[in-house]
């Protein structure tokens, strides 16, 4: 083989890139570098290479979509500067927290409206850690319990849409962003109660991880309910009006930030300088962001010169392997590399190379449908990285917060979750349709 070989070229690119990311050199900068060096070794000679570079930014960022990351980046700041996370766990725990393992529910429940708000995993479990980890101590939740759950709840805020992966997943697979939202909904709904239902088993098999609180008064319900209002508008307002067709995603997503805002401004958390540094935080995020996407724009680039994606989708072709065995394999992928890689840098990276190998597949749904479902999937298992041991990004987040609690028992905790997870698209794999409801309403 031909030492300069475009297939050989790209199929070494992902170990050293991997290599790279293990040194701690930003992902974004890696496949930026990798994919330029080796669009320049696969061209031969530096002048088309530079011609590419003189309009691979313009060329990525001029996209109308991407104007909803910071959009909800900001709508993240605003939520938890308007102390919504503690309007929404004290709103649940008024009402199941003197249950089994209500307080864990509670926490879960919080974390599922956070993450309708706020659309990032990490961000979800670190605003939420600091407001229900006291509540679950001051509760007698046992250590381990207490930050798995938290760990696992936190995988909804990028699930329950909005998602701000699931928006650049819809940009790469060139799919209708509030179908997307659509579809991740009930999967997102199952993953909640899962949880949930994983908190009252392990109350009722280890009857000491946890205790109930005493019940509260309905006038004190009520009080906590009311709070959780302005939340809840906010929801239906931005996903109501993007599924009714009244706006854009990206016009939901400045609805959002507005209104969260308004809620912040309102409560009194929007001083000059909490709001200088919500804009600061977006605009340090959104960069991030931005350059993951223009380093996988180029990275991409370099392998569809190279043919890789097309060889390895024919390839898969010719082996005759099942539709599901190929679905299987590719689920499993993400679920190993999702533990040391973050989630939008997985789906930027591997979806040029799987999404054509998918869309080939006859899994008697339409290509649309396909390509929709396969989006999801991803999303959940890549998720389940988060949360499994023992690099699980999640669970090191919590434990941040928790140093008093043994690592070992924090991993002990999540293993239920994941379990959970596992069997969860084990049924979406096996019932599309469950994922496609919403849909195909």
């Amino acid at each position: 083989m031909p030492a300069l070989d475009p297939l050989w070229l790209a199929a070494w690119s992902f170990p050293l890139l991997l290599v790279l990311i293990l040194l701690r050199m930003p992902i974004g900068l890696a496949m930026l570098a990798l994919g330029l060096s080796g669009s320049w070794l696969v061209y031969g000679s530096a002048a088309p290479l530079l011609n590419q570079m003189k309009t691979l930014a313009y060329g990525t960022f001029s996209s109308h979509s991407l104007s909803i990351v910071p959009l909800f980046l900001l709508m993240g700041q605003f939520a938890g500067l308007g102390g919504m996370s503690q309007a929404l766990f004290k709103g649940a725990e008024a009402f199941i927290g003197h249950r089994k393992g209500g307080v864990g529910m509670a926490a879960i429940g919080a974390c599922a409206g956070f993450g309708s708000i706020c659309g990032s995993s990490l961000a979800t479990a670190a605003t939420m850690g600091q407001v229900a980890l006291p509540e679950l101590r001051r509760a007698g939740y046992d250590g381990g319990l207490s930050t798995g759950l938290l760990a696992a709840g936190g995988t909804l805020g990028i699930l329950i849409p909005p998602s701000i992966v699931l928006v650049i997943y819809a940009i790469l697979a060139e799919q209708n962003i509030a179908k997307m939202f659509a579809a991740a909904f009930v999967p997102g709904i199952l993953a909640a109660l899962g949880y949930m239902l994983v908190i009252a088993l392990v109350v009722r098999l280890k009857p000491g991880a946890a205790k109930p609180l005493p019940p509260m008064p309905w006038p004190q319900r009520l009080q906590a309910l009311a709070a959780v209002w302005p939340v809840a508008l906010i929801f239906v307002a931005v996903i109501g009006g993007i599924y009714s067709g009244l706006f854009t995603p990206t016009e939901g997503a400045a609805v959002g930030a507005v209104g969260t805002g308004l809620l912040a401004w309102r409560s009194g958390g929007l001083t000059r300088a909490r709001t200088l540094a919500a804009f600061e935080a977006t605009a340090g995020g959104t960069a991030m962001v931005f350059l993951i996407v223009l380093g996988a724009a180029a990275y991409n680039s370099f392998l569809a010169l190279s043919m890789l994606p097309q060889e390895l989708a024919a390839w898969v072709g010719a082996q005759g392997l099942s539709p599901y065995a190929v679905l299987w394999a590719i689920l499993v992928f993400y679920l190993v590399f999702g533990c040391v890689m973050d989630s939008l840098s997985m789906i930027l990276l591997t979806i040029p190379i799987f999404f054509p190998m998918v869309a080939g597949l006859d899994f008697g749904l339409t290509p649309e449908e396909t390509a929709i479902w396969f989006g999801v999937l991803v999303l959940i298992v890549v998720e389940v990285g988060l949360i499994t041991p023992p690099v699980g990004m999640n669970l090191f987040v919590i434990q941040s917060m928790a140093r008093d609690v043994p690592i070992g028992a924090t991993y002990r905790g999540v293993l239920p979750f994941v379990a959970s997870d596992l069997a969860r698209v084990a049924v979406l794999v096996a019932f599309p349709a469950i994922t496609l409801f919403v849909l195909r309403l």
